[in-house]
């Protein structure tokens, strides 16, 4: 979707649900104080992760990757009635901005923040989860859905980010160039995986839509 002309962009927006005020205030926070804002999940993207998290009603979500809290709330709002959202971050310097903006959605009793590095704390997570979203580090990538994989339950969802990489997964990449590689790496093996069906969505940076079998 990044590489949609401007106009067209806009079309699309327009034409879409409008972002509600509290994740348009998040969106613009983000911008004047984080570093890397580009990373937020925006608009768009955070409306189909809600419209998806509303389609399934899940129990449990689990996130891999909170930055400041967009996608957490927007997947947050498709939860049951009794259900919850873990969501693992390792930068805990952004985590009040996420906090403060989960606690203005009326969210705060849903969603829980770990703070720690997902390869250390996932081995301990005991939950069974009807989607998981991973957007964390990219080198890591295939660690994460090893380690999530017997954690989702038949018929469960993972959605993965940035699996376009800006494109540079259509090209040769120096072995220097460790993000890119593992991202095609992580594409390779889940497209080899016959434990899953996947359906690679050119929304923003990309996003794998991963259905366990």
């Amino acid at each position: 979707m990044d590489s949609l002309n401007k106009a067209l962009l806009k079309y699309i927006s327009n034409h879409s649900s409008p972002e509600d005020k509290i994740l348009a205030d998040l969106n613009r926070e983000t911008y004047l104080k984080v570093l890397n804002p580009r990373m937020l999940s925006g608009h768009l993207q955070g409306k189909l992760l809600e419209i998806i998290s509303r389609m399934i009603t899940p129990d449990n979500i689990l996130e891999i990757g909170t930055y400041t809290g967009y996608s957490a709330i927007c997947l947050a709002k498709g939860l049951s009635d009794k259900g919850k959202l873990i969501t693992i971050e390792k930068n805990d310097e952004i985590l009040s901005l996420a906090r403060k903006f989960i606690e203005k959605a009326g969210l705060q009793d849903k969603i829980e923040i770990l703070s720690g590095n997902a390869l250390d704390i996932l081995p301990g997570i005991n939950s069974i989860f009807d989607l998981v979203f991973i957007d964390a580090d990219k080198k890591d990538y295939a660690a994460y859905y090893d380690l999530i994989f017997d954690k989702v339950k038949n018929g469960g969802f993972i959605i993965v980010d940035n699996v376009l990489w800006s494109g540079k997964v259509v090209d040769e990449i120096p072995q220097t160039d460790r993000d890119t590689l593992s991202i095609q790496a992580f594409n390779q093996k889940i497209i080899n995986d016959p434990r899953v069906e996947v359906l690679m969505l050119p929304v923003r940076d990309g996003l794998s839509l991963i259905r366990m079998l």
